[in-house]
């Protein structure tokens, strides 16, 4: 998989040095293609460089950084964009969601959460892309079936040598395929898918954390909770709670 390339957008040049100098942008597949310090800045670096994802204040001069997302959608509906903002404001948060931006992050950043974030953009950018694929050229593929099989047995044991059983395949050569065709490794992947489940049965049911934890692949909930709670920033019992009181 090629490196994504990344924009950064904020106006304070210490958080743009930060960014580049704090997180390992090779171990996870990107470069940064370039940066800007306004939203009329933003406008243009986006339309020069196309890039894969945009990493933005909301509060930038000129134009603010939901404003550069609404009017970058109409010529570049696929780039990707993540908020960083010093403001845990539910109607930012709500407004950025309505224009379908990857995540919301607070200042000051945490790099492994970013990190972790980072991942699941490419989770989800495969994911975009195996749609667009015709169904014969998606059979040709090997992770497209592995994949396909990961989302059918969520809620079981789930292993690289499963995995290798049921497709006859080496653990390792199942391995270097997650790296090479999503950019993430195979646990990570697994884990990504997993709570997207989790949060989706979190919102539309009313079923108990212990359930959730088994239908998304975690027999023990505490193990699940403690999984939930890095990936996410709060327990499965927070999250579900946030959202029904700003619903």
């Amino acid at each position: 998989m090629r490196k994504l390339r990344v924009l950064l957008v904020d106006d304070e040049i210490i958080i743009r040095e930060g960014f580049k100098r704090l997180f390992d942008w090779d171990a996870h597949d990107c470069e940064v293609a370039g940066e800007a310090a306004d939203g009329m800045e933003a406008l243009s670096r986006i339309d020069m460089l196309d890039p894969d994802l945009v990493i933005m204040d909301i509060n930038i001069p000129i134009l603010n950084g939901l404003k550069v997302i609404q009017l970058s959608r109409i010529k570049h509906p696929d780039t990707a964009f993540i908020i960083v903002s010093g403001y845990d404001d539910f109607s930012y948060c709500r407004e950025a969601l309505r224009l379908q931006i990857t995540d919301y992050i607070l200042k000051p950043v945490n790099y492994e959460e970013f990190g972790a974030c980072i991942d699941r953009l490419k989770i989800s950018l495969f994911q975009r892309s195996r749609s667009r694929e015709s169904a014969s050229a998606e059979e040709e593929r090997p992770i497209v079936g592995i994949t396909r099989y990961l989302q059918e047995h969520l809620a079981e044991d789930i292993s690289l040598s499963i995995l290798a059983e049921e497709f006859h395949l080496s653990g390792q050569y199942i391995s270097q395929l997650f790296k090479s065709e999503i950019g993430v490794n195979f646990l990570s992947y697994l884990t990504g898918i997993r709570m997207e489940k989790a949060k989706q049965l979190l919102l539309a049911t009313a079923l108990p954390i212990a359930e959730i934890s088994a239908q998304s692949g975690y027999g023990d909930y505490r193990v699940f909770t403690k999984v939930f709670k890095k990936s996410e920033g709060v327990t499965p019992s927070q999250y579900r709670r946030d959202f029904l009181e700003n619903a």
